[in-house]
């Protein structure tokens, strides 16, 4: 049996494109696969949105660029992150766009380069804040130019006023661009900005999250029609005695209050289980739930069955569900007091990716 598996239903990743699609009727969509697609799996993810009608991919640097392309994905593709010397080249390698803020970055670019101009409607981190600078960036380009974004801060947030002045920027900046250029591609919802506001969609909408059927809002997917497509599971590897005063686990952040039953599982954060959990989560053992007791260790965690725990209700072998059905990753993030993207991009490679559904045949 595997330490670690996260099990990936393809088909959800092709429903939640199409979902995300409609509601952003008579744009395009660039199913963004970043962060090996949050965790889920890039090349399979990409595959699998692509054939649910998305007809950009995104990602964050030019190795991921350059690892789609490997793999026969092709199709547009945005790199939206920073890009200089050897990476540039990559990406321009894999036939990508790339995102510009800075009049010295264009001018190294060969009349081949496709670019999207980025202003900093409020982020604060890539992008030019001078709608001026924007503006020579644009008309610099030339041929180059493909596109124009920017990117949300608060999204997420419906209370938070601080989106709709971002939006009234970008508009007020790319209002008069998009008369001289009508066939500007022009973007910069993802996945909470597609459902939160139509004014915010566009020519073409960059979901997230949503595509993995997590909800953007950190509440419930199924409220937006969103399946989550992963299953992170283990096993019991070994069932002992805990008498009341034992402990388990580094620093003995555990002592049994009464004569109880352990169950060991073998995963940690060395599969990308956070120790951020400890003592804040819950697994399913057979549909039932349990309390993850101690401190999670590299390669184990344990959980406390109860003092009937040897009663053949829990047997070695058995599956333990960490996220899925009954534990969504929306849960075991409030609890570790963090965000479902962290919960799922966190898996590492020693988590084995089983990929399930027709989208993966």
């Amino acid at each position: 049996m595997a330490r670690a598996v996260a099990r990936v239903d393809l088909d959800a990743v092709a429903h939640n494109v199409r979902v995300l699609a409609a509601a952003a009727p008579g744009t395009q969509v660039c199913a963004v696969v970043k962060a090996n697609a949050y965790g889920h799996g890039a090349v399979a993810c990409a595959r699998a949105a692509r054939q649910a009608g998305a007809g950009w991919l995104g990602v964050a640097g030019a190795a991921e660029a350059a690892a789609l392309r490997a793999a026969g994905i092709d199709g547009p593709l945005l790199v939206m992150g920073s890009l200089d010397g050897e990476d540039l080249g990559i990406a321009l390698a894999a036939d990508a766009d790339v995102v510009v803020w800075d009049e010295g970055f264009l001018g190294t670019l060969p009349s081949t380069a496709r670019v999207h101009v980025k202003l900093d409607s409020g982020m604060g981190r890539l992008g030019t804040r001078d709608p001026d600078t924007a503006t020579r960036l644009v008309e610099q380009a030339g041929p180059r130019l493909r596109g124009a974004m920017t990117h949300f801060a608060t999204a997420d947030d419906r209370a938070d006023a601080f989106f709709d002045e971002q939006l009234a920027r970008f508009t007020a900046w790319i209002g008069p661009i998009r008369e001289q250029r009508p066939d500007l591609l022009v973007h910069a919802a993802n996945s909470a900005a597609i459902l939160r506001d139509a004014a915010a969609h566009f020519d073409l909408v960059r979901p997230g999250i949503g595509v993995y059927g997590l909800d953007p809002f950190g509440e419930d997917a199924a409220a937006h029609d969103l399946r989550p497509a992963l299953t992170f599971t283990s096993h019991v590897a070994a069932i002992k005695h805990c008498a009341a005063g034992e402990s388990a686990g580094y620093g003995r952040r555990f002592v049994a209050a009464r004569d109880t039953v352990l169950a060991t599982v073998p995963v940690g954060y060395g599969d990308g289980w956070r120790r951020a959990t400890t003592g804040r989560a819950d697994v399913l053992i057979g549909g039932a739930r349990h309390e993850q007791v101690g401190t999670v260790s590299m390669d184990n965690i344990t959980v406390d069955l109860g003092p009937d725990g040897l009663s053949g209700r829990v047997a070695v072998g058995d599956e333990v569900v960490l996220v899925g059905p009954g534990l969504p990753a929306e849960e075991v993030a409030a609890r570790s007091e963090t965000i479902n993207y962290e919960v799922t991009t966190a898996l590492l490679p020693r988590t084995r990716r089983d990929y399930l559904g027709q989208a993966a045949r």
